[in-house]
C-alpha cells in the first residue's frame, strides 16, 4: 500500500513537470491545482499509512495492559477456588461470593517417627537396638484465613474484574463483561477441571482501524499476544496462564 501511494506521489509530479513543459499555459492553474490537490491527499494517506500502525500499537499496549490485570485476579481467584473447592467456576457471581465468604487453613507439616511395634515382636527385635520405626508426617491446621484478606488485602477490585476495564472505548458498552468458562478436560483417560476467561480484541480495539485490527488477530509472535482474543487459562489443554508474553507481567507494566 505504501508503495502504491508513493507511485501515485511519483506520477503526479512527473505529470505536473510534463504539463509546465508542454501544456499551454492557460490550462495550467486549473489542471496544477488539481493535481497539487491529489498530492497532497495521497501525502496525507503516506503519512498514516506509517504513523497509524505506530499509534495503533500504542493505544493496544495500553489497553491490553489494564485488561490484563482484570485477568489477573480472575486468574488467583480461580486458583483459590480450585484449591479449596476441587474446581473452578464457570460464573463471576459464584466467584465473587466464594471470595467474599470462603476460608482455608493455615496448616503446618511435621515429621515423626514411632516404633513399629508389631513388626520388632514378628522378628524378635528391639526398638531401642536397631528396630523398626514408622515415619509419618503430620499436618496441623493452626487456624483459618479470609481468602479476600489473603488475595486482595484491603482492596475490593475482585468485586468488578469481570467487567472490561475503562480503556478509552467509547463503543464498549458499559458493564460489559469477560467471558467465562469453566469444566473438564481429558488427558490421559483423566479429566481435569480447566476455565478459561477472555475477551476479543476486536472488542478491545473496536474504535481503531479495521484492517490494523485484523492484522492483530492474526499475530503470530513471541513478543505479542497470539490469536483473536486476550485470554487466561484455556479449555483445550492443562494450563491456568495467560497467553501474554511475559513483558505484560513486568513491574513497570
Amino acid at each position: 500500500m505504501i508503495l502504491n501511494i508513493i507511485l501515485g506521489i511519483l506520477v503526479c509530479v512527473g505529470l505536473i513537470y510534463l504539463m509546465e513543459k508542454y501544456i499551454p499555459l492557460k490550462f495550467n492553474p486549473t489542471i496544477s491545482i488539481f493535481l497539487w490537490v491529489v498530492i497532497l491527499f495521497l501525502g496525507y494517506n503516506l503519512y498514516k499509512s506509517i504513523i497509524g500502525p505506530v499509534e495503533f500499537n500504542k493505544i493496544k499496549r495500553v489497553r491490553y495492559v489494564k485488561v490484563i490485570e482484570n485477568l489477573k485476579d480472575i486468574r488467583i481467584s480461580e486458583l483459590a477456588h480450585q484449591e479449596i473447592e476441587g474446581k473452578f467456576s464457570g460464573n463471576f457471581d459464584s466467584l465473587v461470593q466464594f471470595i467474599d465468604t470462603a476460608k482455608f487453613a493455615i496448616t503446618q507439616r511435621r515429621d515423626t517417627s514411632y516404633a513399629d511395634v508389631e513388626r520388632n515382636r514378628a522378628f524378635g527385635l528391639d526398638a531401642q537396638k536397631g528396630g523398626y520405626y514408622i515415619e509419618e508426617i503430620i499436618v496441623d491446621t493452626l487456624r483459618f484465613a479470609s481468602v479476600k484478606d489473603s488475595l486482595f488485602g484491603d482492596s475490593e477490585r475482585y468485586k468488578t474484574m469481570m467487567y472490561i476495564p475503562d480503556i478509552d472505548n467509547k463503543e464498549i458498552e458499559e458493564g460489559a463483561k469477560f467471558e467465562l468458562k469453566a469444566g473438564k478436560f481429558e488427558k490421559n483417560d483423566v479429566f481435569y477441571s480447566v476455565f478459561e476467561a477472555s475477551v476479543a480484541k476486536r472488542l478491545i480495539l473496536s474504535d481503531q482501524d479495521t484492517d490494523l485490527i485484523y492484522q492483530e488477530e492474526q499475530l503470530v509472535s513471541v513478543d505479542g499476544i497470539n490469536g483473536p482474543t486476550v485470554r487466561v487459562g484455556t479449555m483445550k489443554d492443562i494450563d491456568t496462564g495467560g497467553n501474554w508474553p511475559k513483558l505484560y507481567d513486568s513491574p513497570k507494566q
